[in-house]
């Protein structure tokens, strides 16, 4: 099964991640994040919020709840598409 193993900040709301297959790929969340309003991750437009992800279970979340969570399929591809929740 695929997961992510490390993330780290480069800047804005770009991650990069790397994978159980050894792989990585970075990724702007930005545009996500712009053009995809949801009251329950507007908040992590702003740098700050964004900032505080976290792995859990093999994936990268934000929220104490999983706020924001992204397939990590679609992640390991470079993808960002409609967040699960």
């Amino acid at each position: 099964m695929l997961t992510v193993t490390e993330v780290e900040h480069v800047g804005q709301h770009r991650l990069r991640l790397k994978f159980s297959d050894m792989t990585s790929q970075v990724i702007d969340f930005g545009p996500f994040l712009s053009a995809h309003s949801h009251p329950q991750h507007d908040k992590y437009r702003k740098l700050a919020n964004f900032k505080r992800f976290k792995i859990e279970r093999g994936n990268v979340v934000w929220g104490k709840d999983w706020d924001l969570i992204f397939p990590v399929a679609q992640l390991h591809q470079g993808y960002v598409g409609p967040a699960v929740y």
